[in-house]
């Protein structure tokens, strides 16, 4: 379909800069805010203070000011009250050329104050007859870049791209829900949504758009992940595991370090109830740091081999595979199982062994990093994967791990991240959910405080009498990519700083700049208890696990995110000493991070922290889920606010794949064609251009 106003040259800049192929894009590509237009000013009453302002009157002239660089566009433009200055750093011959002196136009702008007079800088002008058109209630405003702005594709013109593009399908939108579903709802319809989006009629009708839409959205996303849980429950079949047998039982009741927390026990009944039914398990255990996630997922590796089959941990990073490995062989010490590690620095030599291990059966258990999905791994029977932190991963690397089978594994993703619900729901909505919402006995509460950076005195008196104590420290800086020189600067002085104010202790540095063998030989000096203190940036936020480290001083600690926080904040507390995490910052706080700061001094609770980490920052922030692979991006309903509307377009999926799961009945003939469109790509409306 050929849209007038958008030439090839606009049509690729459309597309690169905001993923607009089609008319539907188009119609899709919502505002972000609307500015109500009803009203009418006149110039006397205009001051710097106000938001917008429309005024009716007619430019008496222009000039030119400055040159080169610096030159601008200057008019005068009048009502019967007053004048103000209208002003254009760029497309000045365009302007001159469009509008006409003595002509009366509407105008639309910001006024600003400069040199004690108001003016409006780049405004937009309309001619009189286009009334009807530019002050219909509420303007929309859409977000454009600079490469769009220089095109002239403003939001000013993405709004006459939207009405010449309604004008010209008769303001008609094909209908994407059915009659049954519209009126069970009371919606209004497709039409009257997209309708008053981009032209609200008034503020009622806006809001029923856009809960209209929101839903939508919501809906489709939710139907589609519902279904895909169901078709993958009824064509994968699981390896049943039919027994507890020898394996499980003798480590529960000889080796088991310590007595399972209830809710551990909860999450391992779970577990064996579906490796034993005869459908793939895809199950989801989040846990805080700290909660006895790994135990469980020893607990459920053991019931593979007790049903002739292998069992593999996969992790995101070196370290943490290392750790993993060391965790599990210290539980294993007493029984005649073999595990191993493969890791992208795993010898060759050993490497070949490991791999005639695990083609052979010989190898038990088997942890690693993205080594294991190499082609050159082959299990003899692949029972289980335990897929650690899995938004480290792709959705292809995945699956390659299940691939290398003749039948599908079960797999459990356990993840420290605490996920809110509205979250899980989109992200994880196919996979069944385990938590594991207690503690294991003993452990004591990590108090928390915040500190001004002009405080430095008092901070290190208490952390050299912590030390003295026998305890260690952490001492986490920020490592943003866009000042990455900067950072590590800051990070190599206060390593410099902590040597010279505890000369008497050990101070050993880790960054991601280091190499491998550095940085393992300065964890371990720390691990060992040779050091007492570590310098780090984040690289420690899903590292080893040392008891003996009680505190964790977070430098800078504002330019961190509260789920980032957290998880850096579950390093410590890991033995039986009163830990402390300090959060150190400067007294400069936006209102926003000084809340973050309360709310981290307030609470332990991972899942507390999640919600208010999504309130605050919205879902496209939290670590992992743009990395996550699930390919959905929300273009107008919000996780942090919309999540009634999220569990009201739940439920009317459930209940629609229950009576319909495959939706082949000619009611939801337009829920199976939007789905095959949203997440198929099979209909498309045609490329703009």
């Amino acid at each position: 379909m050929y849209l007038p106003g958008v030439g090839p040259k606009r049509a690729e800049i459309l597309k690169q800069e905001a993923g607009i192929v089609t008319c539907e894009d188009l119609l899709y590509y919502f505002p972000f805010k609307h500015i109500d237009r009803s009203r009418f000013y006149k110039v006397f009453e205009v001051n710097e203070s106000m938001p917008y302002i429309q005024i009716k009157g007619r430019i008496l002239f222009f000039e030119e000011v400055g040159e080169l660089q610096s030159k601008r566009l200057i008019a005068k433009f009048a009502d019967d009250t007053g004048t103000i200055d209208l002003v254009w750093f760029k497309g000045l011959k365009w302007i001159r050329d469009k509008y006409k002196t003595g002509q009366e136009y509407i105008l639309f702008g910001k006024p600003t104050e400069f040199r004690d007079s108001i003016n409006i800088v780049h405004p937009d002008i309309d001619p009189i007859d286009d009334t009807q058109q530019v002050t219909s209630g509420f303007m929309p405003f859409y977000h454009t870049t600079e490469k769009m702005k220089k095109a002239f594709l403003h939001s000013r013109a993405i709004q006459k791209l939207q009405f010449t593009l309604l004008s010209g399908i008769n303001w008609i939108i094909p209908e994407i829900l059915p009659s049954y579903v519209l009126e069970k709802l009371r919606m209004m319809s497709l039409s009257e949504a997209v309708r008053n989006i981009h032209f609200p009629e008034s503020a009622g009708l806006l809001k029923k758009a856009e809960l209209r839409l929101k839903f939508d959205e919501l809906f489709f996303i939710q139907l589609n992940i519902l279904q895909t849980a169901r078709h993958r429950c009824q064509k994968l079949d699981g390896i049943v595991f039919s027994k507890v047998g020898d394996v499980f039982n003798s480590f529960y009741h000889n080796y088991l370090p310590f007595e399972l927390t209830g809710a551990q026990k909860r999450v391992v009944r779970e577990i064996r109830k579906d490796m034993g039914s005869g459908r793939q398990m895809s199950r989801l255990l989040q846990g805080d740091v700290g909660s006895g996630k790994t135990l469980v997922a020893l607990l459920s590796m053991l019931l593979a081999v007790d049903n002739n089959h292998q069992a593999c941990l996969m992790a995101p990073t070196e370290i943490l595979a290392q750790q993993h490995y060391a965790t599990l062989t210290d539980y294993l010490k007493d029984m005649n199982l073999r595990i191993a590690l493969l890791t992208g620095s795993t010898k060759q030599k050993e490497r070949e062994k490991i791999l005639q291990g695990l083609a052979g059966g010989e190898i038990h258990f088997i942890v690693g990093t993205h080594a294991l999905i190499e082609d050159a791994v082959v299990f003899a029977s692949l029972g289980l994967a335990v897929i650690d932190e899995q938004h480290r991963f792709g959705v292809e690397q995945r699956s390659r791990l299940w691939i290398k089978n003749k039948q599908v594994p079960h797999i459990l993703i356990m993840t420290a991240t605490p996920i809110p619900r509205t979250l899980a729901m989109t992200l994880y909505g196919d996979l069944d959910v385990s938590v594991i919402d207690e503690m294991p006995p003993g452990r004591k509460p990590i108090k928390t405080v915040h500190r001004y950076d002009n405080k430095r005195a008092e901070l290190y008196d208490f952390l050299r009498s912590e030390i003295r104590k026998g305890c260690q420290i952490y001492v986490v800086y920020p490592l943003i990519e866009v000042s990455e020189n900067f950072d590590y600067k800051n990070l190599e002085d206060g390593f410099t700083v902590f040597k010279d104010v505890f000369p008497e202790y050990k101070v050993c540095m880790v960054h991601g700049k280091m190499k491998p063998k550095e940085k393992e030989e300065a964890m371990g000096r720390f691990v060992s208890g040779e050091a007492q203190i570590l310098v780090a940036t984040t690289v420690i936020e899903v590292g080893v696990n040392v008891p003996k480290a009680s505190v964790m001083v977070i430098e800078s600690a504002e330019r961190f995110g509260l789920s980032q926080l957290h998880q850096l904040r579950g390093r410590v507390g890991r033995g039986t000493d009163q830990s402390y995490c300090i959060l150190v910052s400067s007294y400069k706080l936006s209102h926003d991070t000084r809340k973050r700061l309360e709310i981290m001094v307030r609470s332990n609770d991972g899942f507390e922290i999640a919600e208010a980490d999504l309130q605050l920052r919205g879902y496209g922030d939290l670590e992992g889920t743009q990395q996550s692979g699930e390919g959905f991006f929300l273009k107008i309903a919000s996780l942090a606010t919309d999540g009634q509307i999220l569990q009201s377009a739940r439920n009317l999926a459930e209940n629609i794949l229950e009576t319909d799961p495959y939706l082949k009945s000619d009611v939801n003939r337009l829920l199976r064609e939007r789905l095959q469109t949203l997440f198929h790509r099979k209909v498309s409306w045609g490329r703009i251009g």
